[in-house]
């Protein structure tokens, strides 16, 4: 790879990740970016570093500009290990005059390197430092989703780095939003908001009209993973207006698992009912949908119908998966329903209503339980359960 400008003495001096698969539960099977960003004027400065095991390509793309060692501070918006994992490495290699941070961002630095001597400068939102032609102004952002974050602006560049936020886990030999397919790049943006951010939405709302309220003109938003937003950096900041605001649209989502496929047989009748009333649906068995593309088709749908057969007086483990990891996410404000099939107990649909009622979802009715294989019958009644959500959903 190749140092990438994006303003004028302003370059992406990342890694990119083709093989990471996993990020702490979020499938990432395009792999991943940890973008850094080194501004050279009469100071120079590095923002965030890279996972452990990363620092080296990091240098080796500063070199490409500079000797690493004329860089005067390295600014941690993130402290985050796959921010900073390279940072010990990089400060010994740099030996910055400062290291720019939050007062959480120092607190965090030193609860994980336990480095009392490097030389901390802390920085609240609306300070700014000179580079000399430029100037960085500092915005908190505690809690999206660390509470160290924060968001470097560069002035005149207009250009906000905006550590997690905006980003998506894509690794691309691109380096901006307008080099790749417009439709992936939101579905990928949508899922990392989905998978990251959806539990902080009402302090995300709060962020953007703060940031409005500053009233910063942004020509280009570069984040700390994925795509450097310069083509209307509006979209992206729409997106997630819409997204942390949890704007659901007449779709529904049916997801379940199964063991002798009388609860899938259930699920696609449920959808068929959904279909009739002209409401789109994705069925999804959890034996080939990772817990992280449930939760992204969640974000904008207005109904969840959950499924399980009844094992050892429980639900499927793969359901129980996905609602400890739901729940974390704390979707809001949809339909729920729940069913499946049993043998004996039947336990599964029931613990499946009593999710749904905690998650205060509006429950489209109790939960349909079925005796071994489902009959004409059966599947009848669940088409007709279907047919109810599917009204519910254009209501």
């Amino acid at each position: 790879m190749q140092a990438t400008e994006l303003k004028r003495g302003v370059y992406w001096v990342g890694a990119v990740d083709w093989g990471v698969r996993d990020f702490h539960g979020y499938s990432t099977p395009l792999g991943s970016t940890y973008n850094a960003y080194l501004l050279v004027d009469e100071k120079v400065v590095l923002f965030d570093t890279v996972r452990k095991g990363f620092g080296s390509e990091l240098l080796a793309h500063i070199r490409q500009i500079i000797d690493p060692t004329q860089i005067d501070y390295i600014v941690v918006n993130h402290v985050e290990m796959d921010h900073t994992g390279s940072l010990p490495e990089i400060v010994e290699a740099v030996k910055p005059e400062k290291i720019i941070c939050s007062a959480n961002g120092k607190k965090n630095l030193l609860a994980h390197f336990h480095r009392d001597e490097w030389p901390y400068e802390v920085v609240a939102t609306g300070q700014t430092i000179s580079t000399g032609r430029k100037t960085i102004r500092f915005i908190e952002t505690k809690m999206i989703h660390w509470p160290d974050s924060m968001f470097s602006y560069i002035e005149p560049d207009a250009l906000l780095i905006s550590q997690d936020g905006f980003g998506q886990h894509w690794a691309t030999s691109e380096r901006f939003d307008d080099e790749v397919d417009a439709s992936e790049l939101m579905r990928q943006s949508a899922k990392y908001y989905a998978n990251i951010l959806l539990p902080y939405s009402v302090l995300v709302q709060k962020l953007l009209a703060d940031v409005k309220q500053m009233g910063l003109a942004i020509d280009m938003i570069a984040p700390d993973h994925g795509l450097i937003w310069r083509s209307g950096p509006e979209k992206i900041v729409n997106a997630w207006d819409e997204w942390s605001r949890q704007v659901a649209r007449r779709r529904a989502i049916v997801v379940y698992d199964t063991m002798w496929h009388s609860t899938e047989l259930m699920a696609k009748a449920i959808a068929d009912g959904i279909r009739n009333e002209g409401v789109s649906v994705r069925v999804m068995g959890l034996d080939g949908c990772h817990r992280s593309d449930v939760i992204t088709e969640l974000l904008d749908a207005k109904a969840v119908v959950l499924g399980s057969a009844t094992l050892n007086n429980g639900m499927m483990p793969r359901m129980a998966d996905l609602l400890a990891y739901m729940k974390g996410l704390r979707p809001a404000g949809k339909i729920g329903a729940a069913f499946g099939s049993y043998g004996w107990g039947g336990e599964a649909p029931r613990l499946l209503d009593a999710f749904l009622a905690e998650m205060k979802f509006e429950i489209a009715c109790e939960c349909l339980r079925v005796n071994y294989v489902p009959t004409a019958e059966d599947l009848q009644r669940c088409v007709e359960l279907g047919e109810k959500i599917g009204s519910m959903v254009k209501e």
